[in-house]
């Protein structure tokens, strides 16, 4: 079904006033141009495929909102310019092995120390841990229950 659609330019002629105010609105000052632009290249890029012709001004200025919405969350994805790197690493970011948690851990018991190993090293999950070991989820569960307390025990 054909429909009969005027020249892109009328539109663009008839509504670009109404386009630059609600990008500019809706994305605010420093981003509306590129809204405006970006929504105007998807209505041609949309154009050709319209069913209807009996609301273009409508059809357009739900283009640029749907636009400015992508905008707006893109702009959360954007990298923050920084004006120098720390010199260390800030908190969240692994810190440097402490010797005496690595002792405690290598004086825990074999099965013990495999256990906490294969969930907080390997991460794996307690059907995994078993299965390494021969045993069961919930033997496994135990032996890491037991190898943190007495971690905790010996570094607390």
């Amino acid at each position: 079904m054909s429909v009969a659609l005027p020249p892109f330019q009328n539109l663009v002629d008839a509504h670009w006033r109404d386009v630059a105010r609600l990008a500019h609105a809706l994305a605010g000052p420093d981003d509306a141009e590129d809204v405006a632009q970006l929504a105007w290249t998807k209505a041609l890029a949309a154009y050709p495929d319209l069913r209807s012709a009996a609301n273009l001004r409508g059809w357009l200025l739900t283009v640029v909102a749907r636009t400015a919405t992508d905008a707006h969350r893109a702009r959360g994805r954007r990298p923050v310019p920084v004006p120098e790197l720390p010199d260390r690493a800030g908190p969240g970011s692994p810190a440097a092995p402490d010797p005496a948690v690595w002792a405690a851990v290598r004086a825990l018991p074999e099965r013990q120390r495999t256990a906490v190993a294969l969930k907080y090293v390997v991460d794996l999950d307690h059907a995994a841990i078993a299965a390494h070991l021969g045993t069961t989820p919930a033997a496994s569960r135990r032996l890491v229950a037991d190898a943190l307390a007495a971690l905790r025990k010996d570094l607390l």
